[in-house]
C-alpha cells in the first residue's frame, strides 16, 4: 500500500481554558464547532469543568460530545469546592479506558493545581491505537517528576501497538522533562519539515508551543498544522495541534 493511500488516523490536542474564549464568553458549542472544522478524528482536551458551578454545571465533556455526536471521556485532575476539574478525551471511535492517575509532584505556590492522565484503547481505521492525554504542571520540578511517571514501562510501549501521548506540557523542547519524553517517543513537530516553529499559545498573538503530540514508532506523522482559524482564535486561548499520522511503514 502506498503512502497516499493509506488509511490516516487525525488527532488533536487542545486547550480549552474551560470553554471561556478571549471574549470572555463560555461557549461548548463554539468548542465543538473548533473541532468539527479541524476535521480530526480523536482529541485530547485539557482545562474542562464537569459539573461546576464556574460553567453553569454544565458537563462539558458530555456536551462537547453530544454536539459532535462522538465517544468521550472524562478524566479527574482535581477536586475544586464547586465541582470537578480536569482533562477529556473525545472520539469518533468507541473509547476503552486502560488506566489514569493524577501525576506526582508538588505543584508551586501560584499554581495549587494537581494534574492527571488517562490512557485510554481506540479502534480506528489504522488499528488499535492508545491514545494518552495530560496536562503537565507549571513548575519544573513537579514536570521532571510527572514526565519521569510518564515514561515508565506501565504507560509508554516502544513495541509494534500504536501509542500516542498528546496534551499540554508547559514545557520547552530544551527543558529536562521534555527532554526526557523525547527519549522515549518521538515529538512529531521534529519529523517534518517546519514543524517546530508551530505556535499555539497564545491566540491572540502565538509566540509559544506548549501543546504536543508524540508517538513510537509504530506511527509515522504526514502532516502537522495549528488550526488557527478566526473562530479558533476567540474560542479559548489555545490553538488546536493536528496532526495526521499513518502506520508506518505503510
Amino acid at each position: 500500500m502506498n503512502g497516499e493511500s493509506a488509511p490516516r488516523l487525525r488527532v488533536a490536542t487542545y486547550n480549552i481554558h474551560g470553554c471561556v474564549g478571549m471574549d470572555r464568553q463560555r461557549s461548548e458549542a463554539r468548542i465543538a464547532e473548533v473541532i468539527a472544522d479541524a476535521g480530526v478524528d480523536v482529541v485530547g482536551l485539557q482545562e474542562i469543568d464537569s459539573g461546576r458551578t464556574r460553567s453553569a454545571g454544565v458537563d462539558q465533556t458530555a456536551e462537547i460530545a453530544r454536539q459532535l455526536g462522538w465517544h468521550h471521556h472524562f478524566h479527574l485532575a482535581m477536586k475544586q469546592a464547586d465541582g470537578p476539574y480536569g482533562d477529556a478525551i473525545i472520539s469518533r471511535y468507541p473509547l476503552s479506558l486502560r488506566r489514569e492517575i493524577e501525576l506526582p509532584g508538588k505543584p508551586p505556590w501560584y499554581c495549587r493545581e494537581t494534574r492527571g492522565a488517562a490512557c485510554v484503547t481506540a479502534t480506528t481505521e489504522i488499528g488499535v491505537v492508545d491514545v494518552v492525554n495530560t496536562h503537565l504542571g507549571l513548575g519544573r520540578q513537579e514536570r521532571w517528576f510527572q514526565a519521569q511517571l510518564l515514561t515508565s514501562g506501565e504507560w509508554i510501549s516502544s513495541g509494534e501497538a500504536p501509542m500516542i501521548l498528546l496534551g499540554d506540557f508547559n514545557s520547552f523542547g530544551w527543558s529536562r522533562s521534555f527532554r526526557l519524553l523525547g527519549r522515549k517517543l518521538r515529538n512529531v513537530r521534529t519529523l517534518l519539515p517546519g514543524a517546530k516553529r508551530l505556535r499555539t499559545f497564545p491566540t491572540k498573538f502565538p509566540l509559544i508551543a506548549l501543546d504536543h503530540v508524540f508517538v513510537n514508532a509504530a506511527l509515522q506523522p504526514t502532516n502537522v498544522r495549528v488550526h488557527c482559524t478566526r473562530l479558533a482564535r476567540v474560542a479559548s486561548d489555545h490553538y488546536p495541534l493536528v496532526v495526521e499520522l499513518v502506520r508506518a511503514g505503510t
